[in-house]
């Protein structure tokens, strides 16, 4: 199981990544290879393994190769925070890859669900992001721009009435 040092040294990992240039492939190596490492102190076919390699891949330029990562993470159980954002994720991955309609429908999905974990529930922002992306690359600009004043609504400190009515007109068929 992921312990409490486990999880400060897999922190101060994900910290370093932040040095890292976008275009060096060598360094983006090196960093997986430190996040695999750490991944194999986890007990083989852990989810949090899977889905710390996942997010490695994705955030060194490869959503190819972090898409089945994540789905394996998924299928072997995830919990709360991480789940969430294996799910997101695992969108946002598929929708870079050329696959917007499984984003849209795991991110709808997604939203329909009942979170408990306050830190997951924090996501929810998030996924509806992530699900605008979905649908602009599906060409539904319009309920893209909906989605987003709709969830944005309910926060604002005035106006959320209207805002509300301008994203459900967004929508709705003319």
């Amino acid at each position: 199981m992921a312990t409490t040092e486990w999880e400060q040294r897999l922190a101060a990992a994900w910290d370093s990544l932040g040095g890292i240039a976008d275009d060096d492939e060598a360094a983006g190596a090196a960093f997986r290879a430190r996040i695999d490492a750490l991944a194999d102190e986890l007990p083989a076919g852990t989810g949090i393994a899977y889905f710390e390699r996942a997010c490695a891949f994705d955030s060194t330029g490869h959503s190819d190769l972090a898409v089945p990562l994540y789905r394996e993470a998924l299928a072997l159980g995830l919990t709360g925070l991480r789940r969430r954002r294996a799910v997101i994720q695992l969108a946002s991955s598929l929708r870079n890859v050329g696959h917007p309609e499984e984003s849209v429908a795991l991110l709808t999905a997604e939203l329909t669900r009942d979170e408990t974990d306050p830190q997951a529930a924090d996501l929810r922002m998030a996924a509806h992001c992530v699900l605008a992306l979905a649908l602009t690359s599906l060409g539904r600009d319009r309920e893209a721009v909906g989605l987003l004043i709709g969830a944005v609504a309910p926060t604002l400190p005035r106006y959320q009435r209207s805002m509300a009515n301008y994203a459900r007109l967004l929508v709705e068929p003319t």
